[in-house]
């Protein structure tokens, strides 16, 4: 890979004052042409990702790259094209998110080395396909998971929180370090009391349980995980069913933890029993209990943090992994919020 800064292609008059550095013009050569193929993306559509989030000019000829801008802005996007090559060369296919999240991450700290977090594989699903971080905050839950007993991940929809935290279940119980995965999550919207819905038990929860359930199938083949399902290996349950009970050799994911209250949340932690893991997610800003009722998870946030063994990991909408206008989303909604603290929200 051959790298060349070939000139200064802005030069400010000297009767003028200078309001950012001179903008320059960068080429760059990758030797591998099949490599190079899948870096740059069908019709280069890789390249118009990293030139339209930076604001530079990126052009492709052949195997070299032309970017010219704002030089800082140029070094981070030579710095990207350069990680997601080696990543190539390392094997590691390159999808299109996979350019959003290196211009997230390297955007933020340019130092971070893409193949600490993007080869850090937590599991290969049924379909061949690798679950790895995208964010340094999910590489350190995964860390956290793999280290502590008790994990909290606290942050917006969308950051990965229940997902990895079901690969790393899976992982744990396809390795045998575990022998059963518990998931369950708080039915807040019929306030646990489910008498008066239609159906039996089953079809009473499931409404409350459908993402984990999602979350599993797309991990494991659906046979496989019914048949670990109707064997008690894997326990899919409300919070609820969770009282009275020792969780052994267990991988215990609580999600949607901001609808707990208080004692739930105490009985939910107190449950972990010997060899067990408990991950605990939630999203303080979604919380559905009633006015009154303080989410049992952000007095967690509160009591929990300085206990030697207890892990919290805390994520931003940069690390938003769906769709690209759920980060747009998630930024409206805190700028509002900031309004109604300034009181300047209007309709």
């Amino acid at each position: 890979m051959e790298n060349e800064t070939i000139e200064n292609i802005n030069k400010p008059s000297s009767d003028s004052m200078q309001e950012s550095a001179d903008a320059i013009k960068h080429k760059q050569t990758f030797s591998d042409n099949e490599l190079s193929r899948q870096l740059f993306g069908e019709y280069n559509r890789n390249l118009q990702k990293i030139g339209n989030a930076l604001d530079v000019a990126v052009h492709a000829r052949g195997n070299t790259v032309i970017i010219e801008g704002d030089p800082i802005a140029v070094r981070l996007a030579r710095n990207i094209l350069d990680q997601l090559y080696d990543l190539l060369k390392s094997g590691y296919p390159i999808y299109p998110n996979d350019v959003d999240y290196a211009v997230s991450v390297l955007s933020a700290d340019d130092r971070t080395r893409l193949k600490d977090i993007f080869m850090d594989t937590v599991y290969i699903t049924a379909k061949k396909r690798s679950i790895t971080p995208k964010s340094m905050a999910q590489k350190e839950y995964i860390d956290a998971i793999r280290n502590f007993d008790i994990v909290f991940g606290i942050g917006p929809a969308g950051t990965g929180k229940t997902y990895l935290a079901m690969a790393m279940a899976v992982a744990a119980l396809s390795k045998g370090i575990v022998n059963r995965i518990i998931l369950t999550r708080p039915a807040v919207e019929a306030g646990e009391a489910l008498g008066f819905l239609p159906g039996d038990l089953a079809e009473k929860v499931n409404p409350y349980l459908r993402p984990l359930y999602d979350a599993l199938h797309d991990m494991m083949r659906f046979e496989k995980a019914s048949n670990l399902i109707q064997q008690g290996v894997i326990e899919v349950a409300p919070l609820a069913f969770m009282r009275g009970r020792t969780l052994n050799d267990s991988f215990i994911i609580l999600d949607e933890a901001q609808n707990t209250t208080t004692e739930q949340m105490k009985m939910f932690l107190t449950r972990l029993g010997f060899n067990s893991k408990a991950v605990i997610t939630g999203d303080i800003t979604q919380v559905d209990l009633p006015a009154n009722r303080p989410s049992g998870l952000i007095e967690a946030q509160k009591i929990l943090q300085r206990i030697d063994g207890i892990q919290f990991i805390f994520f931003t909408k940069i690390d938003v992994v769906r769709h690209r206008l759920v980060q747009e989303v998630i930024q409206a909604y805190e700028e509002l919020d900031e309004r109604k603290k300034k009181g300047t929200a209007s309709g």
